[in-house]
C-alpha cells in the first residue's frame, strides 16, 4: 500500500542545507515497496532501485505525459522486492528521507536522500555522499539535468573522445560523427555516449538517445549538466567498490558482449579496398606463401561497384571484377580464411536498388511521406529505415543473401549515419530523435537476425556507430578514420581503455593508420606492435599504401610477422580474457587503475595500460630518433614484481617514488625496434600456444601454461580461468560444451603452491586438459613436487625460466593438481 507524507512547516535549526532549484518545493512522499515517487512544486521525481549498486531517477515535469519511452539502453530488470526506508529527524521533525536496498554482505548499499527543506536530491554509498543534484532537471535553450561534482573529481566517458584520459573542463556534443583524418585531439567522433565516469569510482548513465551535450564543468563551477533536445529525464547513478565491479554493474545495466568466435582474435587482411577477385585471391596466397599468419579477409565498396561513388546499395557482387565471388569465398574458407563484407545504410538513386526500395516505402521519408533523397559524397542518396518493420524485413533479406555468399561477418559502415539531415522522418520520429541509436539499432537489426536464423553460429559486426550498450548485440567498433601518423597512433590507448569503461570493450584502430598515403615503416611497426595487445588486430588503411605486412620491405615484414605470431602465441590467453568479459564485462584492454587502485598516478597516463590482469604494456607512440635518450622508462605500480616478457627475466626496480597519489616503480629499457615494453605481473598466468597460420588450426592440448613468481615477494594469492570450446558455436558454455581450468597460486615466503581445477562441460566429447607447466622465476626452487612427487626439471639462469619434465593431464577422472615450487 502506498503512504503519502506531506508537509507542512519544518523548522531545521542547526542543520548545514544546501539546496538545488530555489524554485523547487517539497510536497509529498509516495512510498511502496518497488519504486518512491516525491511529489514537488514542479513535477515528479520517481526513484527505481535495481540492485544494491545502481538506482534510476525519473524525473516528470507538471504537465508531461507519463508513459515513459522504454529504454534503448537498459536491460536490467531490477531484483528489488523492498526498499528500506527511514526518515532522518531533527527537533523532532523531519527534515529529510532516505531510500535504500539492504545492505549486502560487506554493509554496502547506494541510498538516495531527499533533503524537504530546502529541497535536495543526494546518493549515497558507504557512508559517503557520491553525487547531488545541483539545478536537477530545469530547462534553459533545452531540457537539462544538473549535477554536483567535487572540486577535484576527475570525468572520463562521452564515448570516443581524444581529449586525455581526464575530460573534465569540456561541454561534450553528443551527436555520432566521424572525423575524418583526426589526430592528438578530437572532440567529437563516431561513437558518443551519455554516460560520466569519476574518478570515485561511480558511474552516471544519462538515458536518452537524443541528440544533446554533456558539459562536463566547461564553466568551472562544479557542476556537470546533462543537456537534451527531449525525451525522458532519466539517469541511473552505479556505484562500486572497486573498479571491476563497476565496470560489471555497468553492463548488467545495458547488457554483456557476447562471446565473439574465436577467428576474431586473428590477423585480418584489409584495406581500401580490393578491386577484384583475381587481387584478393593473390593476396591470401602470398599470406599463406610467405607463411604470415591469417583468418580473416575484409571486403571494402568496390566488391560491389567499380568506382567509389555512385554504387552504395547494390548490395551484390559487381561481376565484371567478381565473377566468381561466392566461390571466391567458398575457397577462402577452405584455407581457413573468414570473408567480411562491408555494408552501409544508404540506397543511392543510381543503385540497383533504388528503385525497389523507393517503391517498397523502405527508406527514411520527408514530410509528405515521399523517400527523403539528398546529396552526399557518395551521391544522391536515401537512408534505410531501420524503425520501420518493412525496413527491417528489407535490410535483413541483405545479409540473408550475404550469408548465403558464406560472409562469416559483416562489416557496417557510415552507421551514424554519416549524413542525417534533421528534416529527415523515421516513422513518427525525426532524425535528430534517433541518431544517435541508428548504429545500435543496425547492430541490434544483425544480432536478432543471427538468433532468429543462424542460432549456433556466432556473428561478427564490425561498426563505428552505436550507443549505450551496443556490446549487448556483438557490436565490435572500431575508432574510425584516423590519419596514418605518430599523431594518429598516439590516442588509441586513450581511446580503447574509455570505451572500455563505459562498455564496448573491443573498440580498437586500423592497424597501421588509415588516412594518407604517409609511408613510415618504424610507425607501421609500432602500432602493430600495439596491436598485439588490442582486442581486434586488423591493418587497414587507404590503398595508396598497402595495409598488409606481405606488401612490406623484409626488415617492416620480418617485425610485422613477429608481431602477428605473437598474437598468435597469446591466443588462448586473449580468448579467455574475452570469457572473461563476456562473463563479467572486464574490459580486455583496461587502464592499470582497474588492477592496481593504489596507482592514482595512472588516471592521466594514455600510453600504458594493462592487458588483462597480467600483462603491462607501453605503447611507443614517437619514431626512435623523436629524442636523444636511449632507453624507454616505464612506470610500474609498485604493488607487484614485474617481469620483462621480451627476455623473461625479473625486472631490476632502478629507483622509487613516494607520491601522494601512489607508488610507483620507473624501469628502463633499451630502445629497440624488435618489440615495446611490455611487462608480466608476478603471479600471473598464461597460456600459449604455438604459432599457427590459422585460428582453425589451434589445439588446446598444446599450450604451455606460463606462470611468473617473483621468488623474493612477499606473500600473495592470484587466480586465472583458462576457458576452451569450439570456437564457434553461440552460447557454447550454456549448451555445455565448454571446459575451464580454474588456476590458482598461493605464494609464502620459501614456498609457492599452484592448484589446477578442471571444469568439463556434459556435453563434450573430449574431457581433458594437457598443457606443460613453465615457470618464469628469479631463482631456482630447490624442489618441485606434483601431486605429491618429486618432479624432474630444468633452470636456465639466463631467462629465468624453469621447465618441468613432465605435462599436466587433468581429466574427468582426475579433475585436479597440485604443485609445490620450494626454494
Amino acid at each position: 500500500m502506498a503512504k503519502y507524507f506531506l508537509l507542512c512547516c519544518i523548522s531545521l535549526f542547526g542543520l548545514q542545507l544546501h539546496a538545488q532549484n530555489p524554485n523547487r518545493q517539497f510536497i509529498a512522499l509516495n512510498q511502496n515497496n518497488v519504486q518512491q515517487e516525491v511529489l514537488v512544486s514542479d513535477g515528479k521525481y520517481i526513484f527505481q532501485f535495481y540492485n544494491r549498486n545502481i538506482v534510476e531517477t525519473i524525473f516528470i515535469p507538471t504537465g508531461q505525459a507519463e508513459d515513459i519511452a522504454p529504454s534503448h539502453a537498459v536491460i536490467l530488470k531490477s531484483s528489488v522486492k523492498f526498499v528500506n526506508y527511514k526518515e532522518h529527524n531533527e527537533n523532532g521533525q523531519t527534515v529529510a528521507y532516505e531510500f535504500s536496498q539492504p545492505l549486502n554482505k560487506d554493509g554496502h548499499a547506494i541510498s538516495v536522500r531527499v533533503q524537504i527543506n530546502p529541497f535536495q536530491i543526494s546518493y549515497w554509498y558507504q557512508g559517503k555522499q557520491v553525487t547531488s543534484e545541483a539545478m536537477g532537471y530545469q530547462i534553459k535553450e533545452t531540457p537539462q539535468i544538473q549535477l554536483n561534482l567535487a572540486p577535484k573529481e576527475l570525468l572520463m566517458g562521452a564515448g570516443a573522445r581524444v581529449l586525455g584520459m581526464n575530460r573534465r573542463g569540456y561541454r561534450l556534443q553528443l551527436y555520432n560523427r566521424a572525423h575524418y583524418g583526426y589526430e592528438t585531439h578530437s572532440e567529437l567522433m563516431n561513437f558518443t555516449m551519455p554516460i560520466v565516469i569519476s574518478d570515485q569510482c561511480y558511474a552516471i548513465h544519462f538515458d536518452n538517445p537524443q541528440i544533446g551535450y554533456l558539459d562536463l564543468d566547461s564553466k568551472k563551477e562544479n557542476k556537470l549538466t546533462y543537456e537534451v533536445i527531449g525525451g525522458p529525464m532519466r539517469y541511473q547513478v552505479v556505484v562500486a567498490d572497486d573498479w571491476k565491479q563497476l565496470t560489471q554493474q555497468l553492463t548488467n545495466l545495458t547488457g554483456k558482449q557476447p562471446l565473439p568466435a574465436r577467428w576474431t582474435f586473428g590477423n585480418f587482411s584489409s584495406r581500401f579496398g580490393y578491386h577484384s577477385e583475381q587481387e584478393a585471391r593473390n593476396v591470401v596466397s602470398e599470406f599463406r606463401k610467405q607463411q604470415i599468419p591469417l583468418d580473416a579477409i575484409v571486403f571494402d565498396l568496390y566488391w560491389f561497384g567499380k568506382d567509389i561513388q555512385g554504387t552504395l546499395g547494390n548490395f551484390e557482387f559487381f561481376r565484371d571484377s567478381f565473377p566468381n565471388g561466392e566461390q571466391m569465398i567458398a575457397d577462402f574458407r577452405k584455407q581457413n580464411v573468414k570473408t567480411v563484407l562491408i555494408t552501409e545504410p544508404f540506397v543511392l538513386t543510381t543503385s540497383k536498388n533504388w528503385q525497389e526500395a523507393d517503391q517498397k516505402k523502405i527508406l527514411g521519408t520527408d514530410t509528405l511521406g515521399n523517400s527523403f533523397r539528398y546529396d552526399f559524397y557518395f551521391g544522391n542518396t536515401g537512408l534505410i529505415d531501420l524503425y520501420k518493420p518493412e525496413g527491417r524485413v528489407w535490410f535483413w533479406q541483405i545479409y540473408k543473401k550475404l550469408h548465403d555468399y558464406g560472409a562469416a561477418g559483416v562489416w557496417g559502415d557510415l552507421g551514424e549515419p554519416e549524413v542525417h539531415p534533421s528534416s529527415l522522418k523515421h516513422g513518427n520520429k525525426w532524425a535528430d530523435e534517433v541518431h544517435n541509436i541508428y548504429g545500435h539499432d543496425w547492430a541490434r537489426l544483425l544480432y536478432e537476425g543471427y538468433q532468429q536464423d543462424y542460432p549456433t553460429e556466432r556473428p561478427f559486426i564490425l561498426m563505428r556507430a552505436g550507443y549505450s550498450g551496443s556490446q549487448r548485440f556483438g557490436m565490435v567498433p572500431w575508432s574510425g578514420d584516423v590519419n596514418r601518423t605518430w599523431g594518429g597512433l598516439k590516442p588509441q590507448m586513450e581511446i580503447s581503455m574509455q570505451m572500455g569503461l563505459q562498455g564496448m570493450a573491443y573498440m580498437h584502430s586500423d592497424l597501421g593508420g588509415f588516412a594518407g598515403a604517409n609511408k613510415d615503416p618504424e610507425l607501421y611497426v609500432r602500432w602493430l606492435q600495439y596491436g598485439v595487445f588490442q582486442p581486434v588486430f586488423r591493418p587497414h588503411a587507404q590503398q595508396e599504401e598497402p595495409s598488409e605486412a606481405i606488401f612490406k620491405d623484409e626488415q617492416t615484414k620480418a617485425l610485422a610477422k613477429a608481431a602477428i605470431e605473437l598474437r598468435y602465441q597469446l591466443l588462448p590467453y586473449n580468448y579467455s580474457l574475452a570469457y572473461e568479459n563476456a562473463i563479467k564485462g572486464t574490459p580486455l584492454l583496461r587502464p592499470i587503475f582497474m588492477e592496481f587502485p593504489n596507482a592514482k598516478w595512472s588516471f592521466v597516463e594514455a600510453a600504458t595500460y594493462m592487458w588483462g590482469p597480467a600483462f603491462l604494456v607501453h605503447a611507443i607512440t614517437d619514431s626512435l630518433d623523436s629524442s636523444k635518450n636511449k632507453s624507454y622508462e616505464t612506470k610500474l605500480p609498485s604493488d607487484a614484481s614485474w617481469f620483462e616478457l621480451a627476455t623473461g627475466r625479473l625486472v631490476v626496480k632502478s629507483k622509487v617514488n613516494m607520491t601522494n597519489e601512489g607508488n610507483f616503480n620507473v624501469v628502463s629499457t633499451s630502445k629497440t625496434l624488435h618489440h615495446i615494453p611490455v611487462f608480466v605481473r608476478s603471479g600471473s598466468f598464461v597460456p600459449m600456444s604455438p604459432v599457427i597460420q590459422s585460428t582453425d588450426h589451434y589445439e588446446d592440448t598444446n599450450v604451455v601454461l606460463h606462470y611468473y613468481v617473483d621468488r623474493g615477494a612477499s606473500e600473495f594469492n592470484s587466480s586465472f580461468t583458462w576457458y576452451e570450446d569450439d570456437g564457434y558455436t553461440a552460447g557454447a558454455e550454456s549448451k555445455n560444451l565448454a571446459k575451464k581450468l580454474y588456476c590458482n597460486s598461493f605464494k609464502s615466503k620459501d614456498l609457492c603452491k599452484l592448484e589446477f581445477q578442471a571444469s568439463f562441460g556434459s556435453q563434450l566429447t573430449e574431457k581433458a586438459f594437457q598443457f606443460e607447466l613453465r615457470v618464469h622465476t628469479n631463482q631456482a626452487p630447490k624442489s618441485v613436487n606434483i601431486d605429491g612427487k618429486n618432479a624432474h626439471f630444468t633452470y636456465d639462469e639466463n631467462t629465468q625460466t624453469l621447465k618441468i619434465h613432465h605435462s599436466v593431464d587433468l581429466n574427468i577422472e582426475h579433475t585436479t593438481s597440485n604443485i609445490a615450487l620450494k626454494w
